[in-house]
């Protein structure tokens, strides 16, 4: 993989599954926009870091969810670096509730940080790959959920269905643009949204034991797949997911 002189924003990317993928781009050479909502000094690391392993990187505090957060940082990588070339639709949040106790705001509140922010990532970056030319890749980070259920998450789990349509949908209309549309679904990761699972020896046992592998994901193996979709080796892959879940959609009836 070489993604020398490529520009990515990865929205959410300071913390997670996000801060992996930003770390995974540039260890390929990409130079990074990091979107921010919360904890600039954590961003302010991570530039430096990106920074060491030779790349340029600036943070941008943009709430994904707002359409004008979004143009501002597509604005930001154009001035900065002069193009964007791999969109990174991470942002994410989920509240944990069931179709009978989800409130309006509550549902609200994750559509449009999962779902409405992808669509409209993905309109922007299009809209700025097709006016710079020679193409570009649309990465959305989904979930195994975008597929299989899991009671008690049910506006997460909409959302997540939704980026699937979108990926699939966007994926065909773009591809005469060179532009590759391509969701990745995680399984269980380790990461500080799933600590009380993993502080928990009981829930954690169950859930390895679920897991073929035995084990729940490492963010850095979540960020290399983003990094491989991003880079020359994937360019006939578009309109589709690429699932990162250790096997557990197909042992499992569901968490």
């Amino acid at each position: 993989m070489n993604l020398s002189g490529k520009v990515a924003i990865v929205t959410g990317g300071n913390s997670g599954i996000g801060l992996s993928i930003v770390l995974e781009l540039a260890k390929q050479g990409a130079n990074i926009v990091i979107d921010y909502v919360a904890h600039p000094e954590a961003t302010d690391d991570l530039v430096k870091q990106v920074i060491a392993l030779g790349d340029q990187a600036i943070g941008v505090k943009a709430d994904v969810s707002k359409v004008d957060d979004l143009k501002l940082l597509i604005a930001a990588a154009v001035e900065k670096f002069g193009r964007v070339d791999v969109m990174v639709n991470n942002a994410g949040v989920e509240t944990r509730t069931s179709v009978l106790d989800t409130t309006e705001a509550q549902y609200e509140k994750v559509l449009a940080i999962n779902l409405k922010s992808a669509f409209f990532g993905t309109q922007l970056a299009a809209q700025q790959m097709i006016k710079q030319g020679g193409g570009g890749r649309i990465i959305n980070i989904t979930s195994v959920h975008e597929d299989w259920p899991m009671p008690g998450n049910t506006a997460y789990c909409l959302s997540k269905g939704g980026m699937r349509m979108l990926t699939r949908t966007a994926g065909v209309e773009l591809a005469p643009h060179n532009i590759l549309v391509v969701g990745v679904g995680p399984g269980a990761v380790a990461t500080p949204i799933n600590l009380s699972t993993m502080n928990d020896p009981v829930l954690l046992g169950k859930l390895n034991a679920a897991i073929p592998m035995g084990r729940m994901a490492k963010p850095e193996e979540i960020g290399s797949v983003v990094a491989f979709l991003a880079g020359p080796g994937a360019a006939y892959i578009t309109a589709t997911t690429i699932f990162a879940d250790g096997g557990i959609m197909q042992s499992s009836p569901g968490l």
